[in-house]
């Protein structure tokens, strides 16, 4: 860039952008400037001071770095670049004055805050501020507020940073949070004393720089200096999101969002951040055999040699869960097609193209929606499919991109065009004038909705080839795209695979309807559904207990690493169906994951490129026979779509918090 600007940062010349902050341009140069209510993805505030920095030349004051642009600085008085200072005695006064304004009302919590150990007041206040105060006048104090099962509260400690009111305003788009009163009366409260409802409000734990709004559910349980931390990914959506894992001794204490621009950011949906509620709860954690129509207690010989028995020459059919790993999925595979079987991982019905992956993955990549000008969505309800994905979309859309939907109306945040509820909105689409589209960066999104009305992706895509847009398939389970990748899929869905089975295998998946007759052999790691209707119950890790690969739903692979160990019995998914497959007397030819791995990429090889989104090449769905009808949702309780957060008692709260709130109050408040 030729426009740079010339400034000097502590005898250091360097040149940025004119449009950065100057807590930017020296964060570029590598200067760490305090800041409490400053952060990069919400807008700027300047309302605690303690970026204050020093401008030669300019007022006989210190300056907030987080306010004030490059481009505002005036040169020295021979056209000098500008000169800022940071290290200067005022701006060590100043600092040190602010904190010492911070810490007139903040109480001396720290033995008893959960925050204590990770807060950033006692980081700044260790390294900025002085070792004495010189106020002795009681501090006052302020009520606490209900915000839900989710989000604690201590006001008391709250220095006004406002990042909770920002985020909870801008990012997650529902206004729950403000500011009231003036001077020593102002506070933090939420609108009319209400819980919040936002499906993303555990974010604003993770933003507040004290420890005002603490996480409920994990209060008082751990210390972060006893807690083991592992970076993985979230598989209670498709979108991948990147998480770090808490755990302390066996048990995950807590989630945390990890950032990655591409994908979550630096965000997390509230179901993925307090899943860990479910991990503990209804374990499967010792193989069960049905005898006289009750499930016993069996030991692994016995259970193997059970589901080899029901298996051997018998036609068999695979049914694939939402969230297995790929690597148990294609071991599953070669098992059941070993044995003449097939498999099948779309077991919601949706129309999917096998080995086009322009038809089940697009070819846009979630970064795009950032510079989006137009995006339509088609039978998708991403806020809840995907809260984090629609926080991005209505970044967009606040940066002016016009939004559509087609199907059914619902709150998503922000507004949008709507343009039918099902099949005859999307012909009218297709059939369209595309002018309006074409001259802007358009993308379409298809949702599950959409996909589960046959006929209805080959008109989205029609669509977005007539209107030149990017297109991209939202999942909304996590094993999809990598089950499709490996070629889990039977000619004719899963009413194909399962018609005459006589065993059903059924690696975790408990949607599925599997009728009476069939001998059911279920792997997974929860007692759900799946597991009330098997013959065989074959006790497995959970997806943080085990290594494995997940392909999110713009068909970037991504690694989740283990955190923890699976509970008594249970072992990890893809050393049972080998175990299965010795006993079958049809040995698959792995004996580690590594193996394993190697065999599978052999199969899919963009699998070994970790985190990066392949290209795809544009290949359109012919409509075979356009059925009409409404786009449904998929998604009907937000909370509770997996066996993992329907065993956590928090997720049922939440959920009953969210039917509450739908069906409205009754009486008159």
């Amino acid at each position: 860039m030729s426009d740079l600007r010339k400034i000097i940062i502590d005898d250091q010349e360097v040149e940025v952008d004119p449009a950065l902050t100057l807590i930017q341009a020296c964060e570029q140069v590598g200067i760490e400037i305090p800041r409490f209510c400053y952060h990069e993805r919400l807008s700027i505030a300047g309302n605690c001071r303690m970026c204050l920095v020093e401008v030669v030349g300019g007022p006989p004051k210190p300056a907030a770095s987080c306010a004030m642009q490059v481009k505002d600085l005036r040169p020295g008085p021979e056209g000098q670049p500008p000169v800022v200072k940071t290290k200067s005695p005022m701006v060590k006064k100043a600092r040190e004055g602010v904190m010492e304004f911070l810490l007139i009302n903040h109480p001396l919590d720290c033995p008893i805050c959960d925050q204590g150990g990770e807060c950033d007041l006692q980081d700044q206040a260790m390294a900025y501020g002085v070792d004495f105060s010189r106020y002795r006048e009681p501090k006052r104090a302020t009520d606490n507020m209900d915000l839900g099962p989710l989000v604690g509260t201590a006001m008391t400690r709250c220095i006004s940073c406002t990042r909770c009111v920002r985020f909870i305003t801008e990012v997650a788009g529902m206004p729950e949070l403000g500011q009231t009163g003036r001077g020593e009366d102002s506070e933090i409260t939420s609108y009319l004393g209400q819980t919040l409802d936002s499906e993303m409000q555990g974010n604003i734990v993770d933003l507040c720089p004290v420890g005002a709004l603490t996480s409920k559910p994990y209060a008082f349980t751990a210390r972060p200096w006893e807690l083991t931390k592992t970076e993985t990914i979230d598989v209670m959506d498709a979108l991948g999101s990147n998480i770090r894992v808490d755990t302390k001794g066996r048990e995950v204490m807590r989630i945390l969002p990890r950032n990655h621009d591409g994908v979550n950011e630096e965000w997390l949906s509230d179901k993925s951040r307090y899943a860990w509620d479910g991990l503990r709860r209804q374990r499967l954690d010792t193989p069960y055999i049905r005898e006289n129509g009750k499930l016993r207690a069996a030991s692994w010989p016995e259970a193997l040699g059970a589901a080899a028995a029901a298996m051997s020459g018998k036609k068999v059919a695979g049914v694939i869960g939402d969230l297995a790993p790929v690597e148990a999925v294609y071991a599953l595979k070669e098992l059941v097609e070993g044995q003449g079987g097939s498999v099948e991982c779309r077991v919601d019905g949706s129309d999917l193209p096998a080995g086009n992956r322009s038809g089940y993955v697009g070819t846009a990549s979630i970064e795009d929606i950032d510079t989006a000008e137009a995006i339509m969505l088609v039978g998708a309800n991403p806020r809840a499919e995907a809260p984090v994905l629609n926080a991005r979309i209505r970044k967009a859309w606040t940066k002016g991109a016009k939004v559509g939907l087609v199907g059914e109306a619902v709150d998503l945040t922000y507004d949008y065009f709507h343009l039918g509820t099902g099949r005859d909105g999307l012909r009218a689409l297709r059939d369209g004038d595309p002018s309006d589209a074409l001259s802007r960066n358009s993308l379409v999104i298809i949702g599950m909705g959409a996909l589960q009305s046959e006929g209805a992706l080959a008109d989205a895509m029609a669509f977005a080839e007539k209107t030149e847009s990017k297109f991209l398939v939202l999942h909304t389970a996590a094993s999809r795209v990598g089950a499709m990748d490996v070629g889990a899929v039977t000619e004719g869905g899963v009413s194909a695979a399962l018609d005459g089975a006589e065993v059903v295998y059924n690696l975790g998946a408990d949607e599925v309807e599997i009728a009476a007759g069939a001998t059911v052999i279920y792997q997974g790691s929860h007692g759900d559904r799946g597991a009330h209707r098997a013959d065989i119950v074959l006790p497995s890790a959970a997806w943080t207990e085990e290594n494995g690969l997940f392909v999110n739903t713009e068909g970037r692979p991504q690694l989740a690493l283990r955190a923890s160990f699976p509970p008594g019995q249970a072992k990890e998914n893809w050393a049972i169906l080998r175990a299965l497959s010795a006993e079958l007397g049809a040995t698959l030819p792995y004996d580690s994951l590594a193996q394993l791995r190697a065999k599978m990429i052999e199969a899919a090889p963009h699998l070994k490129d970790i985190d990066q989104v392949p290209e795809n090449e544009w290949s359109p769905v012919q409509n075979a026979n356009a059925a009409d009808g409404e786009f449904g949702a998929v998604v009907a309780d937000h909370y509770l779509t997996n066996p993992i957060l329907r065993a956590a008692p928090l997720m049922g709260e939440l959920q009953a918090g969210a039917r509450e709130r739908k069906a409205g109050k009754l009486a008159a408040e």
